[in-house]
């Protein structure tokens, strides 16, 4: 009953299309239930109870249902993307595509004005609420007063070189590999599509690794004897460079700012997604106080709430990244530092439940009554 419109700056082809990750902590499966979108959801998704971590050509099974009852959800984020344009488009609900947003002005006053351009002409709309949902990149946090915004971030000296290939995944669950020659990561989009990842450069020249050179350096960065590595042809192939970035306050005046308009966190705990979903969770339900109870109390705590689960999912997501990666500037003692993490990690259960909790995802405090 609260009328909202939506700003795209991309064809909805192109949203749709676009291949992210996909694993889902609980709280996300359950928001996107919850506010019914997540029939085929429930009908299409894979369940890991687990993580396998490779150390030293050895892999180790962290059984998260035997740990903390609780495991993950593997389903594409573009099938998420497209379950929610279509309810959308199923509500006649007003969504703008190939709109991008070049400005934001009057987050201070009670009627903020947002300006798009659509059709080659400028437009301007004007609302009570503007949440910037747009990226790291977007015009949102570019809104936000100097003053007031405090920024953080970390450029990891290195990227992922990310590949899809059309072989069936060759673990039931994500594997996670520590190696001399930096990082890889086995995962999964279905059960006939695999994801990789390679520890690389950031500016790593694609035109360099052959496909032949991408699974030969898989097999030796997540190899383990008597355990093989499912070839296919490779889909598609491209080179992430990783950061870690914060900006807060995530709110002010009637300008709203959730996932990675706010924060971005390296991939390698699998968290961009499902921190952008707890954003709204809170969001949503200070939305619908502010207008249905005429109580701000839920929205002046926003950014504050926010922030608080956010800076613990940063902290799991650069430790993760720490332990798993090979710095090229890091000391021996640091290195040997990280290892022990590791081999702490995968021979004692008491690390093992407190990195099944962060894994498999912190609470969300507040949730939208839908």
């Amino acid at each position: 009953g609260i009328e909202s419109i939506v700003i795209e700056a991309r064809s909805r082809e192109y949203v749709e299309q676009r291949i992210r990750a996909g694993v889902l902590e609980q709280g996300t499966v359950d928001l996107l239930i919850k506010a019914g979108v997540g029939e085929r959801l429930k009908k299409e998704h894979m369940y890991h109870r687990g993580v396998c971590i490779g150390y030293r050509n050895e892999h180790y099974m962290l059984d998260f249902e035997d740990l903390i009852g609780r495991g993950v959800t593997v389903y594409g984020q573009q099938e998420i993307t497209r379950d929610l344009l279509k309810a959308l488009a199923d509500e006649n609900h007003n969504v703008i595509y190939e709109a991008p947003v070049v400005a934001i002005e009057g987050i201070d006053g009670d009627r903020p004005t947002v300006r798009y351009e659509h059709d080659g002409e400028t437009h301007e709309l004007t609302a009570d609420i503007v949440a910037g949902c747009d990226g790291f990149h977007g015009a949102s946090r570019q809104a936000m007063p100097a003053d007031v915004l405090r920024t953080y971030e970390n450029v990891y000296p290195f990227g992922w070189l990310g590949v899809l290939a059309e072989a069936p995944p060759s673990k039931e669950v994500a594997l996670f590999s520590h190696h001399e020659n930096g990082f890889a990561l086995l995962s999964m989009r279905s059960p006939s599509i695999s994801r990789l990842y390679l520890q690389c450069a950031p500016d790593e020249d694609l035109n360099e690794w052959s496909d032949d050179r991408i699974w030969d350096e898989l097999d030796v960065r997540l190899g383990a004897p008597g355990w093989s590595l499912e070839r296919g042809a490779i889909l598609q192939k491209e080179v992430t460079p990783l950061r870690s970035f914060f900006s807060e306050p995530m709110q002010h005046g009637r300008l709203f700012l959730a996932g990675d308009a706010a924060h971005v966190v390296p991939p390698t705990g699998a968290k961009g997604l499902n921190s952008a979903v707890a954003d709204v969770s809170v969001l949503s339900a200070a939305l619908i106080d502010h207008f249905k109870k005429d109580d701000d109390a839920l929205l002046k705590r926003y950014s504050d709430i926010a922030l608080e689960r956010n800076w613990q999912v940063q902290r799991f997501s650069w430790a993760n990244t720490a332990m798993y990666h090979q710095y090229p500037d890091r000391s021996a003692f640091d290195q040997r530092m990280a290892e022990a993490q590791l081999r702490y990690l995968v021979s004692d259960r008491t690390p093992q439940i407190l990195y099944a909790e962060n894994h498999t995802g912190l609470p969300i405090e507040y949730w939208p009554d839908i």
